[in-house]
């Protein structure tokens, strides 16, 4: 069986103001667009993802605004190169369009779907109903200033274990 793909956005799901996890967040600046921005992310979220990745159950690929400049996070929060949903510098509507034409490329390869962004997942309608048709789609929406919790990572991984 093909491993699922988990689509995953940089700012409000890794990088959120309040990260929580019962523990103090870390605290880090990463570049993109000749810009510098202050990052902060739980390192116990990174370290789920990071054992996922290394598991081997799951291919990560970024699918966010930061995939030009992914390896500013990749270094920053110590994780190793992960695919990129594209490799052009793409924003604002165009991201978006990106975004949901990634999830739907994901699909039509015949593998199962993690898509985690706190903006563009749909919760519900048409394009929900079309992407997670057969339970082949898991989507989550975190909230934005609190980016994914353990509860979230709980989710994804019983997804990925189930077939």
């Amino acid at each position: 069986m093909t491993k699922p793909v988990w689509l995953l956005d940089v700012d409000g799901v890794v990088n959120a103001l309040e990260p929580g996890w019962s523990g103090p967040p870390r605290r880090g600046y990463a570049s993109s667009g000749g810009h510098e921005y202050r990052i902060r992310w739980a390192p116990a979220l990174v370290a789920r993802i990071r054992a996922l990745h290394e598991s081997g159950v799951v291919d990560i690929c970024w699918c966010s605004t930061w995939c030009v400049d992914a390896d500013q996070i990749e270094n920053l929060l110590g994780l190793p190169p992960l695919q990129r949903a594209w490799t052009v510098d793409v924003n604002g509507l165009a991201a978006s369009l990106a975004k949901l034409e990634a999830a739907r490329a994901v699909l039509a390869s015949g593998r199962r779907l993690v898509w985690t962004d706190d903006l563009e997942v749909p919760t519900s309608g048409q394009v929900y109903e079309e992407l997670t048709a057969g339970g082949r789609a898991l989507l989550i929406t975190p909230v934005s200033r609190r980016g994914l919790q353990p509860e979230h990572l709980d989710l994804i991984e019983a997804f990925l274990h189930a077939e």
